[in-house]
Formats: structure tokens, C-alpha cells, sequence
């Protein structure tokens, strides 16, 4: 038996409890004495960005919305792990703790979601694309300007509710999610990377404790997943440099070639979709961060003075 019950946090939403779940199935299966009844406990949080759901996320706080409740809770002691999807994590975590593990990476596609179409090339012009993420929305309006970017909160149900009652014509949503919730089937297409690149860490679960807490640290690090800190840590690092945050359209992708190379493609496009600066790079993958850093150094050069001083709507 462990010395103490082992509390997970977790936001509430039916995906976030998915990937607790997941986190729990995991430790169980590496640690014995945490199969016993009481030896684990799923602590449910709201967060900010759970809560607050009629304005956009760029207007309320961008990157920690949906952290904050959980980094506190870690901080005073109410839990002692926290389970976060890594593409709402900020790049800077709080100075008392530390990114223990991550679990292997889903699907890092977004997933096309309408009743109305098979593809966002096949959607009549006019037609409304319902979403809540500045990085979808100006890849839409760069591939397709002549169509109608509506805000779009809420989980997965509410989404796909939202789009049943015709909000929106189409909607996106990242496969990572609906395959966690066992939902893959309501995806209409998954759009290739090239088509629609992903957010710096989707798919991606991340696990941090409090950094004087080895007990929680030992229980969890062994559930780390080498392949998957590579790519996020490039990511996170283009990310970092750039300061990028839910205000700022900005997509990465790291994947690894199996022989121990690292490639790496980023994106940074303007809100209205007019403006996209691309850049691929790549390397050993034990230099990610450094890659990731570089790529975005590359991209400052390209920018013309305040690029990132602009208004979201």
C-alpha cells in the first residue's frame, strides 16, 4: 500500500476525465499497490475556462485558462499530480513545479466535423465554420477567405450540439480528443497535417507535480514517453520564443524519422489569414529545444515590425 491516497486533478469535462482515466490505467498497471480500493483519488477542478463560456478565449486570458485552478490546487496541496492537455499548457510553468512525464501522443490531426459537406475545400462559399481557436481560424480564412469564422466554445458535446442546430455548417475539432472519448466516428475527415497544421503539443498528455514532492514524482515518471518529450519540447520551444498564447496563431509539428533525427515545421499566420510565414527545420533529436528555438528565430527575421501587435476581434 502507498503511504498516502494519490490524488489526481483533472478539469471536469468528459475529455479531461478521459485523459485522468487514462493516467490512472496507466499507473495501475506499472505500480501494483495502486490497484487497491482508496489507493487513488480523480479530484475534479472548474477552471476559468470552463467556466467562463461567452467570450472568446484571446479576450479572457489566452495560455492558462484551463491550468490555473489545477497549478493552484498542485501548489496548496489539494492534489498531488495534475493532468493537462499539453496544448493548454503554458510554456512557463509555475517556478514550484515541474513537467514529471508525458504519456504517448495521439493523433495530432485536427479532425473535420460538418453535415453539410466531406471536405472544408467542398464548403459553399458564405458558409460558417464554427470554432473557437484563432490558429483554426486563420488557417481557414488563409485556405478559404471567402468563408464565415464564427466563435464556437464549449466541449466536445456541446460543439457538436452547437453544429446539430446549426450554429455552423462545419466545425474542427483535434482527433486526439474524440478518439480519448471513443467518438472518432462523428469526425467526417481527418485533415492531413500539410492541409491543417496542429497545435504546438496536441494530442499530447502532460503530468506535473510539485518539485519537492518525489513522492509524487516517482510514482509517475515511470509512465514517461521519450518520442513525445522530443517533439513537444521543439515545439513548446518554438513556441516560447515567438511568446505565443491564444492570442497568437501560431501551429507546430515536431516528428521523429527513427534513426534518431528530428524534423520540424511551424506556422505563424496573421488572425485575418492574409499573412503566413512558414518554416521548416530539423536535426538530432536530442537538440529539439534547440531546433524548436531556431525555427523560431528564423520566423522573428521574417515578420515585419509589430506582426504581433494586432487586435482579435
Amino acid at each position: 500500500m502507498t503511504s498516502r491516497a494519490l490524488r489526481i486533478g483533472t478539469r471536469g469535462s468528459p475529455l479531461a476525465l478521459a485523459q485522468a482515466h487514462e493516467t490512472r490505467d496507466r499507473l495501475m498497471a506499472v505500480h501494483p499497490a495502486l490497484r487497491q480500493e482508496g489507493a487513488i483519488e480523480i479530484v475534479a477542478l472548474k477552471t476559468t475556462g470552463d467556466i467562463v463560456q461567452d467570450r472568446p478565449l484571446a479576450e479572457i486570458g489566452g495560455k492558462g485558462l484551463f491550468t490555473k485552478e489545477l497549478d493552484e490546487a498542485l501548489a496548496d496541496g489539494r492534489i498531488d499530480i495534475a493532468v493537462h492537455s499539453m496544448k493548454d499548457v503554458a510554456t512557463a510553468l509555475p517556478y514550484d513545479q515541474v513537467l514529471a512525464c508525458v504519456l504517448p501522443r495521439e493523433d495530432v490531426r485536427d479532425a473535420f466535423i460538418s453535415y453539410r459537406a466531406q471536405s472544408l475545400d467542398e464548403l459553399p462559399p458564405g458558409s460558417r465554420v464554427g470554432t473557437s481557436s484563432l490558429r483554426r481560424a486563420a488557417q481557414i480564412l488563409n485556405r478559404r477567405p471567402d468563408l464565415e469564422v464564427v466563435g464556437f466554445r464549449g466541449n466536445v458535446q456541446t460543439r457538436l450540439r452547437k453544429l446539430r442546430e446549426g450554429v455552423a455548417d462545419a466545425t474542427l475539432l483535434a482527433m486526439a480528443g474524440l478518439n480519448r472519448l471513443e467518438m472518432s466516428e462523428v469526425a467526417t475527415a481527418p485533415l492531413d497535417s500539410s492541409y491543417m497544421l496542429p497545435a504546438v503539443a496536441q494530442g499530447a498528455i502532460g503530468i506535473t507535480c510539485r518539485c519537492d514532492d518525489q513522492w509524487a514524482i516517482d510514482l509517475v515518471t515511470p509512465l514517461e514517453h521519450e518520442e513525445t518529450r522530443y517533439r513537444i519540447t521543439a515545439e513548446r520551444a518554438f513556441l516560447r520564443v515567438l511568446d505565443g498564447s491564444c492570442r497568437t496563431p501560431i501551429a507546430g509539428l515536431a516528428e521523429l524519422d527513427g534513426q534518431g533525427g528530428l524534423s520540424f515545421r511551424g506556422l505563424v499566420v496573421s488572425p485575418d489569414g492574409q499573412v503566413c510565414h512558414r518554416i521548416e527545420d530539423r536535426g538530432a533529436a536530442r537538440e529539439a529545444e534547440a531546433i524548436g528555438e531556431r525555427a523560431a528565430r528564423d520566423v522573428l527575421l521574417r515578420l515585419e515590425p509589430g506582426f504581433f501587435d494586432f487586435k482579435t476581434a
